[in-house]
């Protein structure tokens, strides 16, 4: 038998809480997406490289925009939760979300980021404590992979159709 994972749709770790105002080097903190636990979770995704599985949500003014494969308007914020797997302890086979290893943003603003195709890019690690720091590293590296998909409005993730 194949190795299931199953994707919970309630992601309480982080959720109800107040996030820090804690930026990156761009400029773009975490308070920036307070409240994105209410946000649906738009698509998933299996990182090989990270090892991780990921969670996608979409700002709720623009969910419609996404669903459609439409180029999303400035304001639009996605969110990706990256979260390390462990086995079932219910069901062998499969694995589940286990620990949130880090929590990343895009905000598209096509004048202020002119050099990344229009989106802001922020990624904040989380410590073993529980707390949040910056990545620290260059936007452009995130950049470098998303012009793979400029022509899909540099987005890897589709939504993900229930039925």
């Amino acid at each position: 038998m194949k190795k299931a994972i199953f994707l919970p749709l309630a992601v309480a770790s982080l959720f109800g809480q107040n996030l820090p105002d804690i930026q990156e080097k761009n400029g773009l903190s975490l308070k920036t997406i307070q409240g994105y636990e209410n946000w649906q979770v738009a698509a998933t995704h299996w990182r090989r490289d990270k090892n991780e599985l990921r969670y996608v949500l979409v700002d709720p003014k623009n969910e419609k925009a996404f669903k459609k494969g439409d180029k999303l308007p400035n304001g639009a914020i996605i969110v990706k939760i990256g979260w390390s797997t462990k086995p079932m302890d219910s069901f062998p086979d499969g694995l589940e979300a286990d620990k949130i290893q880090r929590v990343e943003y895009m905000i598209k603003n096509d004048k202020k980021f002119v050099a990344t195709g229009g989106w802001g890019y922020a990624r904040f690690i989380k410590n073993p404590d529980g707390s949040y720091k910056p990545w620290g590293g260059d936007a452009n590296e995130c950049y470098a992979c998303h012009t793979a998909v400029a022509g899909k409005d540099y987005l890897f993730s589709v939504y993900q159709k229930r039925f």
